[in-house]
């Protein structure tokens, strides 16, 4: 073709100079590889080459030549000048390409080009949908050995994929962000500031980054969600749906600016405690002016939609919330060189706060005022508001709660000698300094927070002030005010409904505290019940867990149970996030970073405290109770004082300082209980000596050592001890230590999830220990894909933390099909996904159209294990309802005549229960009245039964109960279209099989032999129909048939089955004879002796083997009825159009049918049928080629450019 050439790339000759020209294309450009083929355009006079097209293989650079040839290579010729024919040939490529790329790329998109073509690229390089979504792209190495390979590292959001090509080496990886099990950042000799990316399997090493800070921040990010996924799936959703960029930024993904968004805000609404919907605008430099030290304090103002905070840059100077309900007036004051840009911004307290250096004050205030503007005006409630609630307790008014008003510990303070001696004058001087603090930092939310607060905290706060303080600190208080009447509605709403949580919550009631006189009176108790179950109720995920009533009953005797319920808020869900569910996530991340932590700052104790398993066991205790289970109140109270204004890293120093206490006595240890015991001791005797309170007994007040008097222990001093030693702790470093741990302890609940789903389900499946923990990577993941690529919020519904591990994972059809098409070892063409919707259905026995993991590897058994029976048994049943559906066959809703409700209605078609059989004969052989139960009293009333009889229906029911192992006569018999359904599907699995031919023959044979099986045996079921009208007046004066012959099948619901006993030799096909199979009734029918033993001699052979015998084995094979070779494509109609239809019509004949026994004996007959059915299938290389299919685990893949191009 003239201005075209074709082009292979070979690595003969310059083999060398080929590499690297392709390693330079990877390593420049995001595109990845060199393309084997290419077509290249150039002029008779020109020197330059320009690429047309490039393919992989020769079939697809084909088509590019092709469609030069009819739409370029005529146009081309009108033109005279060789220059202008490049330039058309240039932009008419590059107009495709760009129509191309607009194609697939959603028009909301805001990327930026560039951005753009690498994301289509990662989908085309990794085979990934357009749902996936790329979040930033980055130039590294990825170390392979020692051995360095550059290259692109794509993240999206569900996905870490790298791609590099390098001297004709070529390595893909890909893997899921739920399969992480570690994330670091380190540097060693031998990988120079790398990061490391741990899964299950593997351990990978990336370096080389430009800017590795941003990167393993946004991995981070990244595999956070996807822990968020496994743990909660509504969190996840709301993680998918990011808000939209106002700004966009050059060469920035709008994913990845949104994301880092999410993290400022996070970081924002954790230092200052503020509600979890509040979202940061912006936040710039300037200076606070502190009016108790007269000095400009530099910081930093964050604003946001309802708060304007500010954090000074040296820590613990100074901290500042102003809620926006608050402010009066915002204002720009007059600039000063002492002054420049100030900002004045006073408050309904009377507060007047100074900001300067701002530098873009007008645009701040605009923002503010815009804030303002759509802030509610609400009046503020007050915690001292009476609330008068018609709950009718008993031990007060019927209108009126006083819990409703103040706290408990004021409704049953005691009259006690402490107030008017040296603890009560200490307290009072404790308030007097806070009221100092008040007048000088202001008091309420607008408070300056600075070191002097803190230390007035280590000092402990007052009884009076408690309850006002903890709001304050934890942020509960912002969400009380915001949110009036929430928790009357919740209370309202929540009385008199039962469920797990609420019967949960009742049994722990009376342990909460029971030590203290405000929870020995339905009162206290009536109050706590009221503000867990209405918690309960908000958080349903949550619920109720242990623990939270020891808590809650602490914050009910220094608060009133609105202020209690808005504290246990901010406890469970910003506080002390995912400690109070059923896992206990939360407290087991904290007891890996207080592992961590321990391992770094006492060394020497670490390795002791893990060979005796001390930590797992105290953290749990010490962290969920915030040690007022273990610690008398009066010094655990001021344990919680700290918490709310430190947070977390205030415990886990005080845990430091209690093992760094006890360091000798622990290293001395011989077992854990020793070292409980000592733990144990040390706690109950820390003691609060300023507290004006009477002595609560305490729990561990039996540890005594002895005669030796216990060593009292202050709690202020042990408090001044944990900051002098371990104050250096970071809020930040726990945060990221918190992420660190979580993705262990969450990959370790999986793990231990999928241990006790393959322990539960191994009894009764035919594959190993390794198949079923291989399926059940498979299976969970391809639900976690129906939740990312699916975008179907009824998919993550689906999974409840509340229920068994088993059920947690469940898939719908679409989701089995896929699994069933790429696993099953009966591949049937365009007919696989038919047969798999019918396996489906037979499975889902609750007809909820989901399955869980055990239902589906009792599927996939059925298929790959067991001998030539089970598995034509399996098919057998796919051909008969419920797996057919109605809409599959015209006349399916005839074919279930042949069947009751007692076989169709469940999933497994089986025969009718004890219960069932003996109903109907009650009803068939009795004239009562059936109601419920008392059906059996009646009878035994008239007939005089003694009472074994009632025995022998309790034996009967308790059989009912006991799995019953299914055998080929509990299967019904088929129809005529049925079983043309079940020949279908064999021609469609035989298709793609080395011996088709031999298959195909085999089945031509097997199924002309059953059609004609069918027609005989439907001679004998005409005849005995004409005698069923006259029978049906007598049917039930004929006992003896139904009570003796208890294993017939109820299926057969035909008039046929109730003809006199007299008719012995015109036994109808309906009829399931365990002894005698329809071929011998048919060569009986032939002349082979009609008289032969009546339906009771038939019946009585029930001890025969499911297994076809010999004898009717051989008369079949050996019969007169004798198979001619008929064509692979016309032996259905031969059968349908031949004897058959040519006599009884053209459409289906419902009078026609056959069993399994006589299918089961045809198919022996046939060796290439048995040997196919037989054939071991290895089910994990199915699994191993479906995970590189749907990516699931990570792969490396070395290809030599020779190989991929030829």
């Amino acid at each position: 073709m003239p201005f075209f050439t074709g082009v292979r790339a070979r690595l003969r000759g310059r083999r060398g100079l080929c590499l690297l020209v392709g390693t330079l294309d990877v390593v420049l450009d995001s595109s990845a590889r060199v393309a084997p083929y290419r077509i290249l355009h150039q002029t008779q006079d020109s020197q330059v080459y320009w690429a047309v097209a490039c393919g992989s293989s020769r079939k697809e650079i084909t088509k590019h030549w092709e469609w030069l040839e009819n739409n370029l290579l005529q146009t081309l010729s009108i033109f005279d000048n060789e220059e202008d024919i490049t330039t058309f040939v240039k932009g008419k490529i590059h107009g495709i390409i760009a129509e191309e790329n607009k194609n697939q790329q959603p028009q909301s998109e805001e990327d930026p080009g560039k951005f753009k073509e690498a994301e289509l690229k990662m989908r085309k390089q990794f085979g990934m949908p357009e749902v996936e979504k790329l979040v930033n792209y980055y130039s590294c190495s990825y170390w392979k050995g020692r051995v360095p390979r550059q290259g692109w590292l794509y993240l999206t959001v569900n996905h870490l994929c790298f791609y590099s090509f390098l001297l004709g080496k070529e390595v893909t990886l890909v893997i899921q962000w739920v399969d992480v099990t570690q994330l670091e950042k380190n540097a060693t000799l031998l990988f120079p500031e790398c990061i490391k990316v741990s899964t299950r399997d593997s351990e990978l090493y990336f370096s080389m980054f430009l800017n590795i800070n941003e990167t393993f921040k946004l991995m981070e990010q990244l595999a956070n969600i996807a822990m968020r996924q496994l743990l909660d799936n509504e969190s996840f959703l709301e993680d998918k749906s990011l808000p939209k960029p106002r700004k966009p930024l050059k060469n920035i993904s709008a994913l990845k600016r949104d994301l880092d968004a999410r993290a400022k805000n996070e970081c924002y609404r954790a230092t200052f405690r503020l509600p979890k919907d509040e979202c940061l605008d912006g936040h710039t430099d300037c200076t606070l002016w502190t009016p108790f030290n007269k000095m400009h304090i530099p910081g930093q103002m964050f604003v946001s939609n309802n708060y304007i905070c500010f954090a000074s840059k040296a820590e613990e100077a100074c901290h500042l919330i102003i809620p926006l309900r608050e402010v009066t007036i915002v204002e720009k004051a007059d600039s000063s060189s002492v002054l420049p840009s100030p900002l004045s911004i006073s408050t309904r307290s009377k507060m007047t706060f100074f900001f300067a250096n701002l530098k873009d004050r007008d645009f701040l205030v605009q923002r503010i005022s815009d804030f303002l503007q759509r802030t509610p005006s609400k009046k503020p409630c007050g915690s001292d508001r009476e609330w008068k609630w018609n709950f009718g307790d008993p031990g007060c008014e019927p209108w009126e709660v006083p819990t409703a008003s103040q706290g408990l510990l004021k409704l049953f303070r005691r009259n006690s000698e402490e107030l008017l001696g040296p603890k009560g004058a200490k307290e009072k001087m404790k308030e007097e300094s806070w009221n100092i603090h008040f007048f000088e930092y202001g008091r309420g939310m607008c408070m300056y927070r600075t070191a002097k607060t803190r230390e007035l905290v280590q000092k402990g706060i007052p009884e009076n002030l408690r309850g006002e303080l903890w709001l304050l600190f934890s942020g509960a208080w912002n969400e009380m005010v915001t949110h009036p009447g929430y928790y009357a509605d919740l209370v309202e709403k929540s009385m008199g409904k039962y469920n797990l949580a609420t019967e949960e919550i009742e049994r722990d009631l009376h342990r909460s505290m029971p030590e203290h006189p405000a929870f020995q009176n339905e009162l206290g108790i009536a109050a706590l019940r009221r503000v867990l179950t209405a918690y309960a109720f908000r958080n349903p995920t949550i619920g109720y867990c242990q623990a939270m009533n020891i808590v809650t009953s602490v914050l009910l005797l220094y608060c009133n149970e609105e202020e209690a319920f808005w504290l246990l808020v901010a406890l469970c869900e910003r506080m002390l996030p995912d400690y109070y569910n059923t896992r206990v996530v939360g407290a087991l991340v904290d007891q890996g970073i207080f592992e961590e932590l321990t391992r770094e700052y006492l060394p020497q104790l670490s390795e002791k405290m893990q060979d005796l398993g001390v930590i797992s066991t105290i953290s749990l205790s010490w962290f969920l109770t915030l040690f007022l289970s273990v610690m008398p109140f009066e010094s655990a109270v001021v344990i919680v004082d700290c918490f709310f204004y430190e947070g977390i890293k205030f415990i886990l120093q005080v845990s430091l300082a209690i093992l760094d206490a006890n360091m000798e006595k622990l290293l001395q240890c011989c077992d854990e209980g020793e070292a409980m015991t000592i733990l144990g001791r040390y706690l109950d005797n820390v003691v609060n000596r300023q507290s004006v309170s009477p002595p609560i007994p305490h729990l561990h007040a039996l540890l005594t050592s002895g005669d030796d008097p216990p060593l009292e222990i202050d709690i202020f001093e042990l408090i001044k001890t944990s900051y002098e030693k371990f104050s250096n702790l970071k809020a930040d470093d726990i945060e990221q230590m918190r992420f660190k741990q979580r993705l262990k302890v969450i990959q370790s609940l999986e793990d231990t999830a999928k241990k006790s789903v393959v322990r539960a389900v191994s009894g009764d499946i035919g594959f190993s220990i390794e198949e079923l923990e291989e399926l059940y990577v498979v299976f969970k993941a391809k639900y976690l894909m129906s939740c990312y690529w699916g975008n179907n919020r009824a998919a993550a519904a689906r999974r409840d933390q509340s229920l068994p591990y088993l059920e947690q994972y469940r898939i719908d059809m679409e989701q089995f099909k896929d699994l069933f098409i790429s696993l099953t070892p009966w591949s049937c063409g365009t007919h696989t996904p038919v047969l798999a919707g019918r396996l489906f259905r037979l499975l889902d026995e609750n007809k909820d159209s989901l399955i869980n993991f055990k239902e589906f590897v009792t599927g996939m058994s059925g298929m790959y294990h067991g001998d030539l029976t089970e598995k034509l048994k399996v098919l057998y049943k796919l051909h008969l309802p419920p797996a057919l559906s109605p809409e599959e066959t015209e006349s399916a809703l005839e074919a279930t005549s042949y069947f009751t409700e007692d076989v169709t209605t469940e999933g497994n078609t089986t025969l009718a229960t004890p219960t069932s059989q003996f109903r109907q004969e009650l009803q068939k052989n009795e004239s009562c009245q059936e109601k419920g139960n008392f059906i059996i009293i009646n009878r035994c009333e008239e007939k005089g039964t003694s009472p074994q009889d009632y025995r022998y229906y309790l034996r009967m029911w308790a059989k009912e109960k006991e799995s019953r192992k299914e055998t080929i006569k509990d299967l019904p018999k088929m129809s005529q279209e049925q079983f043309i359904e079940l020949c279908k599907t064999l021609y469609n699995m035989f298709s793609e099989d080395p011996v088709e031919q031999e298959l195909y023959h085999a089945i031509a044979t097997v199924a002309s032999l059953l059609l004609r099986i069918g027609e005989v045996g439907k001679k004998f079921s005409n005849r005995p129909m004409k005698k069923s009208e006259d029978c049906k007046t007598h049917n039930t004066q004929d006992p003896v048939s139904e009570e003796e012959s208890p294993t017939s099948e109820q299926s057969q619901n035909s008039a046929v089955e109730q003809q006199p006993q007299a008719d012995h030799e015109d036994k109808t096909p309906g009829d399931a004879q365990p002894g005698k199979t329809q071929e011998e009734n048919q060569t009986l029918g032939d002349g082979a002796g009609e008289g032969q033993g009546s339906p009771l001699q038939l019946l009585s052979d029930d001890e025969t083997k499911d297994d076809m015998s010999m004898s009717s084995y051989s008369m079949v094979s050996t019969g007169s009825l004798q198979c001619e070779d008929i064509a692979d494509d016309t032996v259905l109609v031969g059968c349908e159009g031949g004897s058959s239809a040519a006599r009884y019509g053209s459409t289906i004949d419902t009078d026609w049918s056959i069993s399994f026994e006589q299918i089961l004996a045809s198919m022996l007959t046939e060796t290439a049928l048995v040997n196919y059915f037989e054939k071991k299938v290895n089910i994990l290389q199915k699994i191993k080629d479906q995970k590189k299919v749907e990516r699931q685990f990570s792969s490396s893949s070395d290809y030599e450019l020779s190989s991929v191009s030829g």
